[in-house]
């Protein structure tokens, strides 16, 4: 006789639901509720990510304020993530491979802040060994945000830019990237003294500390009057009215671009007398 084999069953809820952090309608934080949805089954063109980590970015607040016309709610937000491919479909991906991505998710359909997701294979990139989940999550929003923006503006080595906002994901990431592709100068700012000091400790020399230098000053002093090329500003507000400003006006065609303009805005010139404005619109 055989031996007999212990067998467990699984109900048929443990099998096809996952949990989710969900937006059940777009008026503050307190719409979002812990549910169980169906698990997604992987379809054409389409890869099942199992989620290790989820992004929180800007756009989340702004979906989950009722402020974006194309999120329609129930909704799972989280517009980034990281995770490990369950399912390849017919993508030719390796079941396995650990993966980052960003696109439509938590904007047009449901998003990272869940156990699976059903990505596009073009939305994702492999993750290095050398970099965890967590970090990884937090890359693609940030750095593809930086990277239209400044191929946008036209970037060169050896250009001057000013990203403002060295503790925000996209002041930060363009800082770096600018730096990391030969740029002249990078400046950027901090709200505070002590901020200011972390900055420059993990090697961010120049930042103006706006508690105690205007910005324009600073830009005035870190360039040696020269202004800069390109800005590079994701903050809003008086930050974008004083950034307008600082743009060198000696320099024939500087470029202003901002990741939060309208959606479908994506060049305005004229916007200022010898100045272009840029919008970057992923979404």
């Amino acid at each position: 006789m055989p031996p007999r084999v212990k067998t467990t069953h699984l109900s048929m809820k443990e099998v096809h639901t996952m949990r989710a952090m969900r937006a059940e309608r777009f008026s503050g934080y307190q719409e979002l509720k812990l549910v169980e949805i169906p698990k997604p089954a992987v379809s054409n063109g389409r890869v099942l990510v199992r989620l290790t980590a989820a992004g929180v970015t800007p756009l989340d607040y702004t979906i989950l304020s009722g402020g974006h016309p194309r999120a329609k709610a129930p909704l799972v937000l989280g517009n980034e993530g990281a995770g490990v491919i369950e399912d390849a479909g017919d993508s030719g991906l390796a079941v396995g491979s650990r993966v980052m991505f960003t696109g439509p998710y938590g904007v047009r359909e449901n998003g990272a802040w869940q156990e699976w997701l059903l990505a596009r294979p073009e939305d994702l990139a492999f993750v290095p060994d050398a970099i965890d989940d967590i970090v990884a999550a937090s890359l693609p929003v940030a750095y593809l945000t930086a990277q239209t923006t400044l191929t946008l503006a036209g970037f060169k080595p050896g250009m001057r830019v000013l990203a403002p906002g060295i503790g925000g994901s996209v002041g930060n990431a363009t800082y770096q990237l600018a730096r990391a592709r030969g740029a002249g100068k990078v400046i950027s700012t901090a709200g505070s003294a002590a901020k200011t000091a972390r900055a420059r400790e993990l090697g961010f020399e120049d930042v103006i500390d706006l508690t105690t230098e205007g910005l324009a000053d600073g830009v005035r002093r870190i360039t040696a009057g020269r202004g800069v090329d390109i800005v590079i500003e994701s903050i809003g507000g008086t930050v974008t009215r004083a950034c307008s400003g600082r743009i060198d006006p000696a320099i024939a065609h500087p470029t202003f671009v901002t990741p939060g303009l309208d959606p479908g805005v994506h060049r305005i010139t004229g916007f200022m007398r010898r100045k272009w404005i840029a919008g970057s619109t992923r979404q």
